[in-house]
This record gives structure tokens, C-alpha cells and sequence, in this order.
């Protein structure tokens, strides 16, 4: 709960901590690997930091949770949070980490707006952070309490048993374990850390959603290769599908995130563009596994029939469940070999009819999203019932942000430490 003493100031200084919120987080990122160069070993994302996007999500998460504070300052806005926690137990952090944050963060807010930072508004500040950081920590020790780990148990080895090309750019590493040691179930729409050693040396970690239900023995994810663009190529992803084979091993996280199917029994679609639809293949895959008879509803764009990955294991699970319907968008026209219904074009959902009481799931690039987001909730599908994950740095926090919110916009999905 956000102090009586500290709201008013809060308040009065979220305008300008909002308004350089990013040159704060940057120099915050600065200060801290020149302070602790370890912690880019295995912890933080390099290719985030050099776009800027990690910046972004955590200037963006800042301003979100002062101005939840300020608006309803007895509660925590819990889903932000939670989203927050659980890529960080995925990374193994620990609670001294909060104290290193703290001091990089303050001293880059001082560094930013200078003699404004009063030892007044320096209090109130100190008091949000913690708010934060407390509220993360337990949640977090919660998660590796539930996973039977703690941070520094997080990681195990994996072999790989089989590597699969899916398209000309996803490539599915279905991996065993190496002990005999539990594995610990994931849930329907989970995601682990892969932490990869690069040439350099240095341990990069990447979050990839699993993409089939786990069996004791293997995991499975898919891998997309970032191209450049105009930018550097994908560092992890050309190497894990460039040099990565059968027999390597892996170093992956226990199962972490807070997008997992609902198990209320409603009907369910899934929306997904391009390699959004890995997470839609392990909850299509757990249903398989459950012997579902849920109403299910399958909604994916793509390039064209060559670009859908894991479409074969996606149709076979289709196949499978009785309630199951599937429909496709493709920008280069309708032809197809599957059988599913094709759309040409972009997705449009005036071309199907929704289910009544369903719950949805998106996953694809931030302006897909938002677009179908936009179009569900102006036919009426309450945003409750409405989880999406992003990929990366959270941008989007869609849930949280509202135009009475001091300082918010609109950004979410998985959070980078």
C-alpha cells in the first residue's frame, strides 16, 4: 500500500519521471553493466539492450505501476506483476538482485532530473521501487517454491533428441532428459529459458514457448531465425539452428509463464499470426493429450502455406479433437493442400463465426494483436477473457494501461530482467 506521505508527492512527480522515464532507463542499463559486467552473462538479453527495447519495457512498467498506485494506492496491480515474476524465475533471480536494481536505478534518476530529486520525492520514489521489488520477490519465491527449484536450481541439461525443419525459418528441437531426475509437468502455454553460450563466451538466455505437452522424458520447442532487417541478425537463433544438432546439449529453465489455457470449460480460440502459433501448438497439444471435447477454434495468419509452422502436428492435433475448427488467412493468396478452411488476405474475423462465451488467446507481432484485440473487444468480448503473449520485452501492457492512469501507456507479455 502506497503511504499517505508519498502519494501526493507520487503524483505531483510522475509528469516528468514519465517524461524521461526512457533516458532514465537507459542510463540506469549503462551505469549498471559498467558497475556489474556479469550480469550480461546469462541474465540480461544483448540484443534487447542494443535495440532499445528492454529500455523501453522497463520505462514502460515504471510509469505503469506509479500510476496504478496513485490511482488505487491500496492495491497492487497484480497482473503486471505477475507476468514480471515469472520471466524473471525463468532467469534465476534472486532477492540480492533487487538491491543492486535499486542502487543503479536511483543513481540514474538523480543523474537524469538532478536537483529535482529532493529527499522528499527521493522517499517516495525509494517506496514505490520497494512495493515493487517486495511484491515481485515473494511472488517469485512462490513460483520456484511451486517448481520444487530455487534460483540457482533453475537450470538443467537437456540432449537433443531429434531437430525438425519446419520452414526455411523455424527449426523444432525436441529434447531429452539426461538423469533421472523429476520433470516437473509444464502447464498449456508455458515457455522455458534456453541459455546459450556464444562464441564470445558469454551465456545468452532466450525465453521459446514449448511447443508440445511434456511426456516425463522430452521437452519441445521451435526456434525462428531473426533476420536482420536493417538490423543485426538474430545472434541465438542462427546459432541454435545453424550449429545446434542432435546430440548437443542445452541448458533450459523449469517451465515458467502466466498465459496458461483456462480450465473453466468454456470454448476456446486461438488467435495467432507467423511463429505466435508456438504457443497455440502446446495447448493444442495438451487438449490432444487430455482427450478434450472443449469447442475449440483455431484463427492463424500467415505469409502462405510454406511459412505455417508445425502445421502438420498443428492439423494432426486438430484432427484429433471432436469440437475442433480451423481457419487460415495467407497475404499471398488462398491456395492450399490443408484441409482447413483458407482465407486470402489478412485476418478479418467478419469472415468466422465466434463462439459465444469463449475464451481467446493471441500471439503474433505487437500489430496484429492490438488489431484483433481492438476488434474482439468492439464485439463485445470482455477484456478479462482476453490473454495474448508477446514475445521479447514487454511494449504492450494492455491490461493495465488506461487514460486516467498518470504516466501509463500502453504496453505487455514477457518482461526481460
Amino acid at each position: 500500500m502506497l503511504s499517505e506521505r508519498s502519494r501526493p508527492v507520487i503524483e505531483a512527480t510522475l509528469p516528468v519521471v514519465a517524461e524521461n522515464i526512457e533516458e532514465i532507463a537507459t542510463r540506469f542499463y549503462t551505469h549498471l553493466f559498467d558497475a556489474h559486467p556479469e550480469l550480461l552473462d546469462g541474465v540480461f538479453n544483448r540484443g534487447n539492450q542494443a535495440e532499445r527495447t528492454q529500455q523501453m519495457a522497463l520505462a514502460g512498467s515504471i510509469a505503469v505501476f506509479a500510476g496504478a498506485l496513485v490511482k488505487v494506492p491500496e492495491q497492487l496491480p497484480e497482473h503486471l506483476l505477475l507476468r514480471i515474476a515469472h520471466k524473471h524465475a525463468s532467469l534465476g533471480i534472486t532477492p540480492a538482485q533487487y538491491d543492486v536494481v535499486h542502487d543503479n536505478l536511483f543513481w540514474a534518476i538523480v543523474d537524469v532530473l538532478g536537483s529535482a530529486v529532493t529527499p522528499e520525492v527521493a522517499a517516495a520514489w525509494d517506496e514505490v521501487y520497494w512495493l515493487m521489488a517486495y511484491a515481485l520477490i515473494n511472488a517469485e519465491r512462490g513460483l520456484y517454491s511451486a517448481r520444487g527449484v530455487r534460483p540457482e536450481t533453475v537450470w538443467r541439461e537437456w540432449e537433443v533428441a531429434e531437430k525438425i525443419t519446419e520452414t526455411e525459418d523455424v527449426v523444432t528441437f525436441r529434447l531429452r532428459r539426461t538423469d533421472d531426475r523429476l520433470v516437473k509437468s509444464s502447464l498449456p502455454g508455458q515457455y522455458v529459458t534456453v541459455q546459450v553460450p556464444m562464441p564470445d563466451g558469454v551465456r545468452q538466455p532466450r525465453q521459446y514457448s514449448l511447443t508440445k505437452a511434456d511426456d516425463g522424458v522430452h521437452r519441445q520447442f521451435s526456434v525462428k531465425r531473426v533476420r536482420g532487417q536493417g538490423a543485426p541478425d538474430g545472434e541465438v537463433s542462427n546459432l541454435l539452428c545453424d550449429t545446434v544438432g542432435v546430440g548437443d546439449r542445452l541448458t533450459l529453465s523449469v517451465p515458467f509463464g502466466d498465459v496458461v489455457l483456462d480450465d473453466s470449460g468454456r470454448p476456446v480460440v486461438f488467435v495467432s499470426a507467423g511463429i505466435g502459433i508456438t504457443p497455440m501448438a502446446g495447448m493444442l497439444s495438451h487438449l490432444t493429450a487430455a482427450g478434450s471435447h472443449l469447442p475449440i477454434t483455431l484463427l492463424h495468419a500467415d505469409v502462405d502455406e510454406s511459412a505455417f509452422a508445425l502445421r502438420s502436428q498443428v492439423l494432426d492435433d486438430l484432427r484429433s479433437l471432436p469440437g475442433a475448427t480451423a481457419h487460415v488467412w495467407y497475404e499471398r493468396g488462398a491456395h492450399s493442400t490443408l484441409p482447413v478452411t483458407v482465407h486470402p488476405g489478412a485476418m478479418n474475423l467478419e469472415d468466422v463465426k465466434l463462439p459465444s462465451d469463449a475464451v481467446y488467446y493471441l500471439c503474433g507481432p505487437l500489430p496484429f494483436m492490438q488489431k484483433v484485440r481492438s476488434a474482439l473487444i468492439e464485439a463485445d468480448v470482455p477484456a478479462r477473457d482476453i490473454q495474448y503473449e508477446v514475445f521479447g520485452p514487454d511494449l504492450w501492457q494492455a491490461d493495465l494501461a488506461t487514460e486516467d492512469t498518470p504516466g501509463a501507456t500502453e504496453r505487455s507479455g514477457r518482461h526481460s530482467a
